[in-house]
């Protein structure tokens, strides 16, 4: 059997093996980031540890540097999938170390966007929405209900603080008072403000559920302690005395005090939506406790009317 240094020294000095190394070191040796990188270490660097550094050298050379070689994370050609090689200098010869590239730091940073919104029972398209994808030209209305949640932007833009009072958006059925909601979470979450959206038929159904389970308690400090709180088509539940003062009342009550920002959509203005919460789910007539919880919506919240026709229906 033929010695293993026998068999080098002939591998080494077979013709198609020599040219093969050539073009290796002329890929390596013609790459602008591996000229620069020994440009930046000729003190540390000679043609020794070039030639013994070679394979990493070669790595570097023919991977995708700023995502140039990709077109996404899922196709990436690099060794460790969503990194870029970086040639640092490691015990005299030279290695390669990988780096976060740009796509995965515009994904991570999309995902970290995303975690900033809870989504409680709110339609997928609602909370995908985006400011500039509504139709300013469609009436009146949608422009002063955009205006307002820019508005509400703005100061905390340029004051690093939320407002007190978000906005009361009603109308009638489909005319995207909840997309507009949706849109403003958006804007929030890449300004790193937590956003908690809520269903809240749906939610107040779950609610009588959850003193079963005895989950109730968590799941409405939860609710009421969100950094921002919309509150998505408030009106539409069968309301009982007890999901309007025991949950509703509790949930708004701290909000108010804690002046802490909360926005709503209804099918009802304010006296309308006064009227629904006087009536229990038995038919029993309750002026009193109505008021108080329609005192805290005025008080956390300012109104704006949207028109329009059933978009829904097109």
């Amino acid at each position: 059997m033929e010695r293993i240094g026998e068999t080098l020294k002939r591998v080494v000095k077979d013709p198609a093996f020599a040219a093969r190394f050539d073009e290796l070191r002329s890929v390596v040796m013609n790459d602008k980031g591996v000229q620069q990188f020994l440009s930046d270490n000729t003190t540390e660097v000679n043609e020794d540890v070039i030639e013994r550094s070679l394979g990493k050298l070669y790595e570097y050379a023919t991977a995708s540097h700023s995502c140039d070689k990709c077109s996404g994370l899922p196709t990436c050609i690099n060794v460790v999938k969503g990194t870029e090689p970086k040639l640092v200098l490691s015990r005299g010869l030279i290695d390669v170390d990988y780096v976060k590239c740009p796509t995965k730091l515009i994904d991570e940073d999309a995902r970290s966007v995303s975690r900033m919104i809870d989504s409680l029972y709110m339609p997928k398209d609602v909370m995908e929405a985006k400011l500039e994808s509504i139709d300013m030209f469609y009436d009146d209305s949608r422009v002063t209900a955009v205006r307002a949640a820019k508005d509400f932007l703005n100061v905390f833009d340029e004051t690093g603080a939320l407002p007190e009072r978000g906005l009361y958006i009603y109308g009638p059925f489909g005319i995207g008072k909840s997309f507009i909601l949706g849109a403003l979470a958006n804007e929030l979450a890449n300004r790193r403000i937590r956003t908690v959206a809520v269903f809240v038929p749906e939610f107040l159904r779950e609610m009588k559920q959850s003193i079963q389970d005895q989950t109730l308690n968590d799941k409405v400090e939860f609710v009421k302690k969100a950094q921002v709180l919309m509150l998505d088509d408030i009106g539409a539940e069968t309301m009982s005395s007890w999901t309007r003062d025991e949950v509703l009342g509790t949930i708004l009550q701290y909000r108010m005090a804690e002046r802490l920002p909360t926005f709503f959509t209804s099918n009802f203005n304010y006296s309308d939506l006064e009227h629904h919460l006087t009536y229990s789910q038995r038919g029993e007539k309750e002026v009193i406790k109505a008021a108080r919880v329609m005192e805290r919506i005025r008080t956390i919240s300012s109104p704006v009317q949207l028109e329009g026709n059933n978009r829904r229906d097109v």
